[in-house]
């Protein structure tokens, strides 16, 4: 494996780290940290090397305290964590990227959903990470700031709006029909215009 996808393998792992423990405390809602690191591994599904991955979780309460998305609290002498607002939102937006990747409705609705967006080049990091989140959960490049899917996101495309600070940069639109959009239909393996 080279170094690059070493690299890549890493930060999947910390995000997947990072995503557990957030819905670890988000589940039990208040949790005590010394119960967060056992919980987090029976959450992944892990075993051996147990050790490591309490440090790592550790670690995890570190960074996202730092960030803001939990926040401690002691009660009787015991340590806890708890989502502050900005964590109770950074999980609302995960499950619904993992709800939109997953779950796909049996029948269409015969609509698109076009998310078009124009963000300045001074946020092209901001902009990067759009179109890869977008690209991740299955949406069609139809140019460079005109993505399309055909079931419904809208829930998805306001908590990663908010999740980005992007509000006003991008627009979610319903269109009953596109032009030409065979290449759409059989992106998404939708059924053939009658």
């Amino acid at each position: 494996m080279g170094a690059i996808e070493s690299g890549a393998k890493k930060k999947r792992r910390r995000k997947d780290l990072r995503n557990a423990v957030l819905a670890t405390i988000g589940i039990a809602g208040v949790l005590a940290v010394a119960a967060v690191a056992p919980n987090v591994v029976q959450l992944l599904k892990v075993t051996g090397a147990t050790d490591r991955l309490r440090y790592r979780a550790m670690t995890v309460l570190g960074r996202l305290k730092a960030k803001g998305e939990i926040e401690f609290i002691e009660r009787e002498g015991k340590r806890y964590a708890r989502l502050t607002p900005r964590g109770k939102e950074l999980l609302a937006f995960y499950r619904e990227k993992l709800r939109l990747q997953e779950e796909k409705p049996r029948r269409w609705d015969q609509r698109y959903r076009l998310v078009m967006f124009d963000i300045p080049e001074k946020r092209k990091r901001t902009r990067d990470q759009l179109r890869l989140t977008m690209r991740e959960i299955g949406f069609l490049r139809l140019q460079d700031s005109a993505w399309v899917y055909p079931y419904d996101c809208e829930e998805f495309v306001a908590l990663l709006k908010a999740h980005l600070h992007i509000g006003k940069d991008v627009l979610y639109a319903v269109i009953e029909e596109i032009e030409n959009d065979a290449v759409i239909r059989t992106h998404f393996h939708l059924p053939a215009k009658s």
